[in-house]
């Protein structure tokens, strides 16, 4: 098949790489064209993806029409934070027939709309397939074995890309709520900050452990009221990219809240990062939509606090273990 991706950051250039390895034509897009250059010229993505050849194979471009010509696939693979200005250019561009897949986690913070509905309004097309899991770019791109979840309101459209990117190394499984998978995969970010501050303090295992079960508690209760089923969120999408984000050294937004913990300033951590870290946009769209909502999520306030409002780590741990008494 001929697939394009869009987006050059290095969840679209690992998918680049799986989906080549099967002998798919592949053509990667990127905004910038000094950079696509610099990739195609080396072979490498040293921005992105550090340490990972690219084959020959796996074609690069800057130009929104070559990219997407003739495609039988389109994988939108950039962060949310660009997500609706990036598909805006790619808008009439894109045969209504096409399979799009979003790779993207998170929510608009102006809309609060998801990422897939932003594609659909944005490009004009009905149906769009989510594409989330435990899938760290870095393992992805080197065969390490991983599971992630296709999910489509039509079973049929999910396991089109079930078919397309089940490997010998991606397991994929499929789910008729693609709303459970894109929420768990935006509101774990959040989650995975404030570990990253509890692991930054020093504190051990038990907060941790408190902070990813009572996290998963947040993320049920925010799919439930935002229309999810809440079972979803205790299957790959959310439980499983909620331990991994949570616990990996590969994780940037465990990354920034890490350095939250060492006294480090929000502005400072995210000018000095080249890839974006989801759950520093995400937490404030996610906040103020539970609020409206009427959803209680202590963990994510705090995370908003901390990096909206400069509130204390330290306290916001105090804060936490000092909130009424209540039943599990």
């Amino acid at each position: 098949m001929k697939i394009a991706i869009i987006g050059d950051g290095g969840w679209g250039t690992a998918n680049a790489l799986l989906l080549a390895g099967y002998g798919h034509t592949v053509t990667v897009w990127g905004v910038s064209a000094a950079y696509i250059d610099e990739i195609r010229s080396t072979r490498l993505n040293a921005r992105y993806l550090p340490g990972v050849a690219i084959p020959e194979t796996i074609r690069w471009t800057a130009d929104e029409k070559e990219a997407v010509t003739d495609a039988d696939v389109v994988v939108l693979a950039m962060p949310s934070k660009y997500f609706a200005d990036v598909c805006a250019r790619f808008r009439n561009l894109i045969p209504s027939g096409t399979l799009v897949v979003s790779l993207t986690k998170g929510l608009c913070e102006k809309t609060h709309a998801r990422m897939s509905q932003i594609a659909q309004e944005t490009l004009g097309l009905a149906r769009i397939v989510v594409l989330s899991g435990p899938t760290h770019a870095e393992e992805v791109a080197r065969g390490i074995p991983t599971t992630i979840v296709a999910a489509a309101a039509d079973l049929a459209d999910a396991r089109r890309a079930q078919a397309i990117w089940n490997g010998p190394t991606l397991r994929v499984y499929t789910s008729d709520d693609p709303v459970g998978v894109e929420v768990g995969g935006a509101v774990k970010n959040v989650i995975a900050i404030a570990v990253g501050c509890s692991d930054g303090l020093g504190f051990g295992d038990n907060t941790r452990a408190a902070l990813i079960t009572r996290g998963l508690a947040e993320v049920a209760r925010f799919a439930s009221a935002y229309g999810a089923n809440p079972l979803t969120v205790y299957g790959l999408s959310g439980i499983g990219d909620l331990i991994v984000t949570c616990t990996s050294s590969h994780s940037r937004n465990h990354t920034v809240g890490e350095r939250l913990g060492r006294g480090e300033k929000i502005d400072s951590i995210v000018g000095s990062m080249h890839m974006v870290a989801e759950g520093v946009w995400n937490a404030k769209v996610i906040r103020n939509l539970a609020q409206r909502l009427g959803v209680e999520m202590p963990i994510t306030e705090l995370v908003y606090r901390i990096c909206y409002e400069g509130f204390s780590v330290r306290t916001a741990i105090k804060t936490l273990m000092g909130r009424a008494m209540k039943r599990e």
